[in-house]
């Protein structure tokens, strides 16, 4: 029987003395997959300096410590329960496989959560599968240090917005204050405060769940009460952070547009921080008087750190066990195969700048609208046209053609759809539903677009969009993002675009009188546009 399954080794991980063949052939297993993750590593630093994912730093260091903790009070194993070591080799060469994948579509995202299988693998490796599996809650922990995909990230933190918002003008109302909503700006009268992405929680949600399963794990109490802690998360760090705001709209209403700005918003939303841990652990000692037998505060957390450095040293003790060097044999064949191998072409197509498009488009004439500095940097294009077109005389019935054009959208940027972001600027979408167009005239033909109606009070307007996604028009998002993959695969394109038509409906105009006007100056426009989206 080979080693990775022999009866007579426990683990790799010796309680001795220096052994530096098992521990040189550990490094090496390390080492030789590194190539593959490099990419992810890149993306994880880059994220970590911005404020949402600030704590990533530290969710290694907490998951080391949880798994030290483990390892410590971890039973002494059976000398005659055989080792498996095979499935922990095959769930390293799949997460190296994955990361392979992530590189060849550029998607840090793929290759980060690579490299949380890959670590799976590597504990189940080292301890064989009775005993890794066991080890695997410190390795889960390491998802809170990745940052979400933009997509997801962008869906989040709009309904975050939209959620805070409207509990914290329920906390204004409650102080007695007239308070009006439209989309995420809260009107005061005689201010306005607008919340912005920053104010959505998300920056307290990552580490207040990565708290809160730190507490669940620390916990000394049944399961039941774990599972409370780590749900509750989630719903009080979205209370806490509409009540911040809440607060904050009463000072400003109070003392002024000032409350609202500089120190006292960041030191609010410590406090904020700071009250969600103390709730938590108020939680766990809450729950521990429902035991029969309740443990006192000190000990309703179990922070202990005694001998955790004797468990770390071990690891200078590992043992050259045949199962390692298997495990580091496959991954040197697989990375040496992601070095080696030609990566398949990426093709960026030529294209005009929007600066050059087109100013006058039949009778219509149109002037263009920079974005705010804020705005441009979460949208992130390689480029974009804002641009107001309008029939001379006739002011009211102009046409805003929007389009941002991205050369990658698989490196961390990509397009925001306007289902997501209309609502941020106070617009409500009323209605919205996939319509078939046709343009017999022009390269597109016949397609389906996505056309919603919008209001703001008494305004209304009319909007047409689709993702223009290297000659494929598509209407889902989440399509266009599976699109991207796929092309990034098999003709090493990921640029596309957004495309989108905005037109008033204006006091005594039907729907349909707003339909015939965009799709006749659509008519007139589209034939120019491929020489700035290519097909």
């Amino acid at each position: 029987m080979s080693d990775a399954t022999s009866p007579r080794r426990l683990e790799i991980f010796g309680t001795g003395a220096v052994n530096p063949l098992g521990f040189l052939l550990f490094v090496a297993l390390i080492a030789v997959s590194v190539p593959v993750f490099w990419l992810g590593f890149q993306a994880l630093a880059s994220a970590w300096i911005t404020p949402e994912y600030s704590h990533g730093p530290l969710i290694p260091l907490i998951s080391l410590y949880l798994f030290l903790r483990e390892l410590r009070q971890a039973p002494p194993r059976d000398p005659a329960q055989p080792v498996n070591r095979w499935p922990g080799i095959a769930v390293i060469a799949l997460g190296l496989v994955f990361g392979i994948f992530g590189n060849l579509v550029q998607i840090p995202d793929v290759v980060t959560y690579a490299f949380i299988i890959w670590m799976g693998g590597l504990v189940l490796t080292g301890f064989g599968w009775q005993r890794g599996r066991t080890h695997q809650l410190p390795v889960l922990h390491l998802i809170f240090m990745l940052p979400l995909p933009q997509f997801v990230y962008w869906q989040l933190t709009i309904f975050l917005q939209l959620v805070s918002s409207e509990l914290g003008v329920w906390f204004i109302q409650l102080a007695g204050i007239p308070v009006f909503l439209e989309g995420n700006v809260i009107d005061l009268g005689i201010y306005k405060l607008q919340v912005a992405e920053a104010c959505s929680g998300l920056r307290y949600l990552f580490p207040i769940l990565s708290f809160s399963y730190l507490f669940a794990i620390l916990y000394r109490g049944p399961f039941w009460h774990k599972v409370v802690m780590f749900l509750m998360a989630a719903p009080l760090t979205v209370f806490m952070n509409s009540f911040r705001i809440g607060m904050i709209g009463v000072l400003v209403n109070s003392y002024g547009i000032g409350q609202a700005e500089g120190f006292l918003h960041f030191f609010e939303g410590w406090v904020i921080f700071g009250a969600c841990i103390g709730i938590l652990f108020l939680t766990a000692v809450l729950l521990q008087r429902l035991t029969p037998s309740p443990l006192g505060l000190r000990d309703t957390i179990d922070m202990d750190f005694d001998g955790l450095g004797a468990q770390a040293a071990r690891i200078l003790s590992i043992r050259p066990a045949s199962g390692i060097a298997i495990a580091t044999l496959v991954s040197l064949a697989i990375t040496a195969a992601f070095l080696f191998t030609p990566a398949p072409d990426r093709v960026l197509p030529e294209r005009d700048s929007f600066t050059l498009f087109p100013r006058a488009i039949d009778d219509w004439n149109s002037y263009t609208i920079p974005l705010e500095p804020e705005t441009a940097k979460v949208l992130n294009a390689s480029d974009y046209i804002n641009a107001i077109y309008m029939l001379p005389g006739q002011p009211e019935t102009y046409v805003n053609f929007f389009s941002a054009y991205y050369d990658k959208q698989t490196e961390g940027s990509g397009i925001h759809s306007p289902e997501v972001c209309l609502p941020v600027g106070g617009w409500e979408v009323f209605s919205i539903e996939p319509v078939e167009v046709s343009f017999p005239d022009t390269v597109y033909g016949s397609f389906t677009l996505n056309r919603a109606v919008i209001e703001k009070g008494l305004s209304r307007q009319l909007v047409y969009y689709w993702f223009e996604q290297r000659g494929k028009r598509q209407t889902n998002d989440y399509v266009a993002k599976a699109g991207v993959v796929w092309d990034s695969l098999t003709i090493g394109r990921t640029d596309g675009a957004l495309v989108r038509f905005v037109t008033p409906i204006n006091r005594g105009e039907s729907e349909s009188e707003a339909d015939t006007r965009l799709q006749g100056f659509m008519a007139e426009l589209l034939p120019r546009l491929p020489r700035f989206i290519p097909e």
